[in-house]
């Protein structure tokens, strides 16, 4: 059975979800804070020495014409600097709709009182890993 992390970048926060392959389902973590972009590092490699991925995935933001955002090349620079600490491999995912996608989901177990910016990010990076998973196939 493999594991992957999956990031969803933010300036302010980073959700993070793990998931297994063999189910193809992902379980959201946590919402790292991060200043301009930056996380605390020692707490991303907690959880890859918690979770040992075999791969780390990390949501693409792309505009609805699939054209870039300012954030897009942020989060591909992240994406990198994970690498580069690291040493895993790691691919993007588009992520158009993951938040308003989460933000669904959250809705339909609680309403607006559940709705917690926290939670919305490590919901993203669940269905980020989830979709990821469904292009890719389980036992990847």
């Amino acid at each position: 059975m493999s594991q992957f992390l999956a990031f969803d970048f933010g300036l302010a926060r980073i959700g993070v979800a793990v998931g297994q392959s063999i189910t193809g389902t992902a379980t959201p973590l946590a919402t790292l804070k991060a200043k301009d972009g930056i996380p605390d590092w020692q707490l991303i490699e907690k959880l890859i020495k918690e979770w040992q991925p075999e791969r780390l995935l990390v949501g693409e933001p792309f505009n609805m014409d699939s054209s870039d955002q300012q954030i897009t090349l942020r989060a591909r620079k992240f994406a990198n600097r994970l690498h580069g600490r690291f040493g895993l491999p790691f691919e993007m995912v588009d992520e158009r709709l993951s938040s308003a996608a989460a933000r669904e989901e959250i809705f339909e177990y609680g309403g607006y009182k559940k709705l917690k910016k926290t939670q919305i990010d490590s919901i993203a990076a669940a269905l980020i890993l989830e979709s990821w998973f469904a292009t890719n196939g389980t036992g990847s």
